[in-house]
């Protein structure tokens, strides 16, 4: 926040006591440093339990990951440790016993891996940052997701569950058809071959992620549009608990600006799948990130409001990201949340578009910490300061 913009907030804040006859009210901060465990499965040092296939463990962190989460949440005056989110967490955390734990971890096995560390959490009563534990078992099965998606109204492909492989196909489903583990993330289990025409080679996918993943494979419609991916932060009482007011908007949620992923002439052509995602900025078959988006206005605020209500539809708290593709008419249809998004500083998606929107890696992540604090009453409400004049000053601040 600048300096103009600061002293607007102070002159409201100022007037407002005034007529109130009561001090000015600041933004909520700790009462004392918090004890801060950042909780995460470590790429090379967690190893899944479930299954072996060629990409497991792709969606855990590298440390540099993790550092730059602990120093940003330092950087408030917290203190920080890493715990690694294995059998020995339990213990861990009885020994350390945090204030409040920054949550990234993904899980070791079983088919709602992500709510794990969320569940451990809430039975020992520690508060935690980002969904709770149904949120995160959803999210992360897609077939779910899409279900929830679809009795709510939300648009997204149609779909079919295989769990043995010779299901018969759905009538409603034509080919081209697009086949993906239904319980993984990272594009995990998906690259040129998921893109399936016929019946042999439909056959033939389905049973390559049943025999390499253990779990079901979902077949959708394939959609052949550009594909996008919209972050959602925030919640109706943001505003009351967050150090950057301006950024949100009456309901509670920042609109970012919305990101295209551009697959042609990637790794993996025409899909965003894992052997793309390991490629970093730079490296040959990295696909183009164009944030924001060269696309209409109207367009973009059709994307952002139908992310905030798949959020909402799962029952998502505070962060996530959305990913979406456009249909053969141009409609945008839901293809699955991530949430728990990755966090690496200048690569992870979510990380991109805060950037994109003028924020720091720091206030990022501070600002997921202080949501998820706010959720176990770990900070005091303020009243929202005048937020039509807020947006008046920060508009003004950017000219």
């Amino acid at each position: 926040m600048n300096e103009q913009l600061s002293n607007a907030l102070v002159s409201i804040q100022e007037q407002e006591a005034q007529e109130s006859e009561k001090p000015p009210s600041t933004r909520p901060r700790p009462a004392r440093p918090w004890r801060v465990a950042v909780i995460a499965n470590v790429r090379g040092q967690s190893a899944p339990t479930d299954h072996q296939a060629e990409d497991a463990g792709a969606e855990f962190d590298k440390p540099e990951t993790i550092q730059a989460i602990q120093a940003a949440i330092e950087s408030d005056g917290h203190s920080t440790i890493f715990l690694q989110a294995d059998a020995s967490l339990p213990g861990e955390l009885q020994r350390f016993y945090p204030d409040i734990c920054f949550n990234i971890a993904e899980g070791l096995g079983g088919d709602a891996r992500e709510a794990q560390v969320p569940a451990l959490l809430e039975m020992m009563h520690i508060p935690y940052t980002a969904s709770r534990v149904l949120a995160n078992a959803l999210g992360l099965d897609k077939t779910m997701t899409k279900r929830i998606w679809r009795e709510a109204g939300l648009p997204t492909a149609a779909f079919q569950q295989f769990e043995q492989g010779d299901e018969p196909l759905d009538p409603v489903l034509r080919y081209p058809l697009f086949v993906k583990p239904a319980r993984e993330g990272t594009g995990m289990g998906m690259g040129e071959h998921s893109i399936v025409h016929t019946e042999e080679e439909l056959r033939k996918q389905v049973q390559w992620v049943l025999n390499n993943y253990r779990q079901p494979a979902l077949v959708e419609s394939y959609l052949p549009g550009r594909e996008f991916t919209v972050a959602v932060l925030g919640r109706p009482d943001a505003c009351s608990y967050s150090r950057k007011p301006e950024a949100y908007e009456p309901d509670g949620f920042v609109r970012f600006p919305v990101l295209e992923v551009d697959n042609n002439g990637t790794a993996t052509p025409g899909v965003y799948g894992y052997l793309t995602k390991t490629l970093h900025t730079g490296e040959k078959g990295v696909p183009r990130f164009l944030c924001p988006a060269p696309i209409p206005q109207r367009l973009s605020r059709q994307l952002q409001e139908l992310a905030i209500k798949a959020h909402k539809a799962i029952g998502a708290l505070d962060v996530s990201r959305v990913d979406m593709r456009l249909d053969n008419a141009g409609n945008p249809r839901l293809i699955e949340i991530n949430t728990l998004p990755g966090l690496t500083p200048n690569f992870s998606d979510l990380c991109v578009i805060a950037n994109a929107h003028g924020w720091t890696y720091n206030e990022l992540i501070l600002e997921i910490l202080i949501l998820g604090a706010s959720r176990f009453g770990m900070l005091q409400a303020v009243e929202p300061i005048a937020l039509p004049k807020i947006k008046e000053y920060a508009q003004i601040s950017r000219k």
